[in-house]
């Protein structure tokens, strides 16, 4: 399987190169349908007939282009897509099929009967699997820690973006450069001295501790911050100016002005910051522990086995669908806004 898809790599990346090279050879040669008859003359007398093979040469070059463009863009998908398949299918098998030396690229008989074994724990056949992975909370969790490190999220960055693009004050943009140059710093830096706060705080020892513990830290988030004061900043400041004449707070002017106008923005940062919140595993690993759990945490400390301590990764493999699940419909139905939001933003400023 391994040579297979080295050897389809190697023939779909030498169609392209051997596509492209041809193509830019030939397009030197190219003579503009505009001025083919001053060139004939030029080059004393060249036949119609040789200016229509060289055309239909290049047509042909540009087919034989696009078909291995559109070949290796289709193998590359494959690559990407695989894991994913995979992983559903392995969902939808049989302990036994799974662990056949033939692996089966398709299900002899489908499962349904893995994803119940999630919320009840116990097989029909009495074999205990599980016992320490109970996805409702693992869920519940989750999505609370989500909506509200989100939204708090949101008013902290729409806060700050809206200061650093309207308000004036001394030291705004050395203020903003400074904080720009803590993008560069990545952020497991700062875990340990996270960690020591938190725990000088007692946010480690009760559920509600915890639950502080990980919506607070990540409050604040520079690329947000930066996100959308570009995008306040394309507003006309005009708008700004005649709210101001007509007595309009700032608070009004933002709330009736601006974030309608960055709405997509707005829905972009909401999506990105609910999927990092879905995927956070290593701060949650730190500090939760058995206390308050994750759905990224739960998962993987979770133990699918039998009463024999086989593991059971039809099982496992079911649970990763479902955790996965949320985020991929986000991804599909909701990517345009993404792109949509950060497209908007821009550069000025």
């Amino acid at each position: 399987m391994i040579a297979f898809i080295v050897i389809s790599a190697v023939l779909c990346a030498a169609i392209v190169f051997y596509g492209v090279v041809v193509w830019i050879t030939e397009r030197k040669r190219e003579v503009p349908q505009d001025d083919w008859m001053g060139q004939a003359v030029a080059t004393k007398g060249m036949r119609a007939k040789d200016i229509d093979a060289v055309s239909k040469k290049q047509t042909v070059m540009k087919i034989l282009v696009q078909v291995g463009l559109y070949v290796f863009l289709v193998f590359m998908a494959i690559i990407v897509l695989f894991p994913f398949y995979w992983m559903l299918i392995s969902s939808l098998k049989s302990q036994s099929e799974y662990n056949a030396s033939i692996p089966t690229y398709w299900p002899k008989q489908f499962h349904w009967e893995n994803y119940k074994y999630l919320f009840v724990n116990v097989a029909e056949d009495g074999m205990f699997i599980a016992s320490d992975f109970d996805l409702k909370t693992l869920f519940l969790n989750t999505v609370l820690v989500g909506v509200v490190s989100t939204l708090l999220s949101l008013i902290v960055t729409v806060l700050a973006a809206y200061a650093f693009a309207r308000l004036e004050f001394k030291g705004k943009n050395a203020l903003f450069a400074a904080l720009l140059a803590t993008m560069m710093l990545p952020g497991e830096l700062f875990t340990i001295t996270n960690y020591v706060t938190v725990s000088s705080f007692g946010w480690i020892t009760d559920k509600v501790g915890i639950f502080t513990a990980l919506v607070v830290p990540f409050l604040v988030s520079v690329f947000y911050i930066y996100l959308l004061r570009q995008n306040f900043m394309q507003i006309p400041n005009e708008l700004y100016l005649a709210a101001k004449v007509d007595g309009t707070s700032d608070l009004k002017y933002l709330w009736k002005v601006m974030i309608p106008l960055s709405a997509p923005t707005l829905i972009s940062i909401t999506i990105l910051k609910m999927m990092g919140a879905w995927n956070s595993y290593i701060w949650p690993n730190l500090i939760g522990g058995n206390i308050f759990q994750l759905v990224t945490v739960g998962l993987r400390s979770a133990s699918f086995q039998n009463a024999a301590g086989e593991t059971l990764f039809p099982i496992q493999m079911a649970a990763v669908v479902l955790v996965t699940l949320p985020l991929l419909l986000v991804f599909i139905f909701l990517r345009k806004y993404i792109m949509r939001g950060v497209s908007r933003s821009g550069i000025k400023g």
